[in-house]
């Protein structure tokens, strides 16, 4: 009994300090927990990840830091409503990139081998305005490519060797990803021609971002291309040049091209059955695709003018009026296409500047004659009070 009775009591006491040592445990685990200064970071993190994992549509997908940080740029292609229907004109243009850059990634059992197989750069170039971005986007919402629109200030660092992991990070997200698509807007200033000026990280970060492109170029399995728009080709660098075999030059609308946009831009509007776009594309010689929708945008004040005029007056409407071809004149007789706008600017500009220092040339030989009486006066004065204490 005695020896039954020293087991069972060995055991509680077992028993009581497993459990008490647990407690510790839970207790010595929640207190460190609370003292730990990145608790709420971490916190923060985790639900960074789960926003992430929605954002790309991969919940399994698994991404480090860096990766987390270029993944804020990515955009699901469920998420744009840009299509190739949405963008007036360019017909012969939307067939090629069709055929070279959306084929290949929506059907890469077809493009297989070393002739055929998906595009690693393609290039966009044109005059502002032109619709560069608007295709760029419609290439992601047709072929179902996952969208990385980049931003420079997201790859630079103030610590030395982070931009590079950076760069390597928006290559190894995009595989994970594929079929992605690297979108760099106004590729101009990020990988211009490389000059003996130019920052040391800055150039890091371009040699690390062509190495790991050249990467992608060996497996010819990866579909994940680097799609670039610019207006000024001929600053770009040849490295990068080489990089972009397929080149489109987006050119100013034509007038047929500019009927088409006018169509596409008042599709679904309120407006009247009777405008003759034809008739007011011809009257928008030079305009582009960019200048064509604020001049939309513009006419469309005018039916909302109206109807306040008509409540002043006293007349109530229901709704405002369709938009009208008289509308569109009207702007038209009022506004002026971007490019000449900035051009008048800058030649205001230039007069400004060329007045002001008519103004400042003029006005110096009188300021120099003032100075020079200043300077007769207290030599005389100084002169008086010297002659005042000799006598």
């Amino acid at each position: 009994m005695r020896r039954g009775s020293s087991e069972t009591k060995l055991l509680q006491e077992l028993l009581l300090y497993a459990a008490s040592a647990a407690l510790s445990s839970l207790v010595l685990f929640v207190g460190l927990r609370q003292l730990d200064p990145n608790r709420h970071a971490s916190k923060k993190a985790l639900e960074h990840k789960k926003e992430i994992a929605k954002r790309l549509g991969r919940p399994l997908v698994q991404t480090n830091s860096y990766e987390d940080i270029i993944a804020c740029d990515v955009i699901n292609p469920d998420h744009i409503d840009v299509k190739f229907d949405s963008i007036g004109g360019l017909e012969s243009i939307k067939q090629a990139l069709y055929e070279l850059v959306i084929l290949p990634l929506r059907r890469p059992e077809l493009f297989s081998g070393k002739l055929l197989g998906p595009q690693k750069g393609v290039l966009l170039y044109g005059p502002p305005g032109t619709g560069k971005t608007m295709l760029a986007k419609a290439i992601a919402k047709e072929s179902g490519a996952v969208f990385i629109n980049v931003k420079i200030s997201n790859l630079m660092s103030k610590w030395f060797g982070d931009a590079q992991k950076l760069v390597s990070a928006l290559f190894s997200l995009a595989y994970k990803l594929q079929p992605a698509i690297i979108f760099i807007d106004e590729v101009d200033s990020f990988l211009g021609q490389r000059k003996a000026t130019d920052n040391e990280a800055l150039t890091n970060m371009k040699t690390e971002f062509m190495a790991l492109w050249d990467g992608f170029t060996t497996d010819h399995n990866a579909r994940v291309m680097v799609l670039a728009a610019t207006n000024r080709p001929s600053e770009l660098d040849e490295a990068i040049l080489r990089r972009l075999p397929q080149a489109f030059e987006i050119g100013m609308p034509d007038c047929k091209e500019r009927a088409e946009i006018l169509k596409v831009i008042l599709r679904g509007e309120k407006v009247q059955d009777n405008i003759d776009y034809e008739r007011i594309a011809g009257l928008c010689d030079g305009y582009t695709g960019s200048d064509l929708l604020e001049l939309c945008k513009k006419a469309a004040y005018f039916p909302i003018r109206d109807l306040l005029d008509d409540e002043k007056s006293g007349k109530q409407s229901a709704e405002p009026r369709p938009l009208s071809e008289p509308d569109l004149e009207r702007v038209l007789a009022t506004s002026k296409k971007t490019t000449v706008a900035a051009s008048e600017y800058s030649r205001l500009s230039s007069l400004s500047a060329r007045w002001s220092g008519h103004a400042d040339s003029d006005d110096y030989p009188v300021q120099e004659a003032i100075n020079e009486l200043s300077k007769l006066v207290i030599t005389q004065i100084l002169n008086l009070r010297s002659d005042n204490r000799d006598s």
